[in-house]
């Protein structure tokens, strides 16, 4: 375990527009970034950094998560969100939750108080309640859909912090409103645990992207198992990964941070908003 230094990763979801001007995502990625650095550089856990930039970025209304989700073809907003801590390997989840203000938050109380790791739908909407969370008040009032047109079959937004804090420690956090116009009831790897998120005592991943390809492939740890199992390095992990799901056809890109505080941000995608904070305290924010 690596100890004295803290690193970070953040994303707003993979795919951008050519002809869009993303200057608010870029500085609202700086800002989150430069948050996480203070937190980290106090103390904080790994854990709890990645809570707060995820609630930063569900809040926002710039991506298609939380504020910026999009309904579902039934006209609901349904949003998935997971969390992992990587010393101790627990995680919480949430699936087709409606009607709360951070699903980051939800996954993050199952994950804390309760034996199980994933509620779906009513009963983690029940959970939500018990806990106090904050509502949304008014569906028509609060979600500002985030979403420019995509004619892509599985259009995507999802966002994601990695973390590596002062103790070591790796977490995890991913969040999504789901592919754009989906069926109801529609859940993909975001709240999977090892699907999009994962975090261990080696590495902290979070994925954005098609969500069922990231599923077929088990994405997150199919990079932890290449490093543990195959020897692969942590970049080699990530590419190899990104490529097995792109050869069967699905894009994305993922955040992939180590327990030594390197670094990679592959993805076959047309581009991936995200931010990065590294071991020496520079920050780099990028899009393409």
């Amino acid at each position: 375990m690596f100890r004295g230094q803290r690193a970070l990763a953040l994303h707003g979801g993979a795919g951008v527009l050519a002809d869009h001007d993303y200057a608010r995502e870029r500085a609202n990625m700086q800002a989150l970034a430069e948050m996480g650095r203070d937190l980290l550089d106090a103390g904080a856990s790994a854990l709890d950094v990645v809570t707060e930039i995820v609630s930063g970025l569900e809040a926002c209304g710039l991506y298609v998560a939380g504020k910026g989700a999009s309904p579902n073809r039934a006209g609901r907003y349904e949003l998935d969100a997971s969390i992992m801590e990587g010393s101790g390997q627990q995680a919480g989840a949430v699936a087709a939750l409606t009607g709360f203000i951070s699903p980051i938050q939800a996954a993050r109380a199952v994950l804390k108080e309760t034996p199980h790791v994933m509620l779906a739908g009513r009963g983690a909407e029940s959970f939500a309640a018990l806990k106090g969370l904050e509502r949304v008040e008014s569906v028509n009032d609060y979600y500002t859909p985030a979403a420019a047109p995509d004619d892509r079959e599985f259009p995507t937004g999802t966002v994601g912090c990695v973390a590596l804090d002062l103790e070591g420690r790796l977490a995890a956090a991913t969040s999504t409103g789901g592919t754009l116009n989906k069926m109801e009831g529609r859940v993909g790897d975001t709240p999977i645990i090892g699907g999009a998120t994962w975090a261990d005592q080696t590495v902290a991943v979070s994925c954005t992207g098609q969500g069922e390809f990231f599923m077929r492939v088990a994405a997150a740890k199919d990079v932890s198992a290449r490093m543990a199992y195959g020897g692969q390095d942590l970049p080699s992990a990530a590419r190899a990964t990104l490529d097995s799901l792109g050869a069967l056809g699905g894009e994305g890109g993922m955040l992939v941070l180590g327990a030594d505080g390197s670094v990679a941000t592959p993805f076959n995608s047309p581009g991936m908003k995200r931010a990065i904070l590294h071991v020496d305290g520079s920050i780099r924010v990028e899009t393409a």
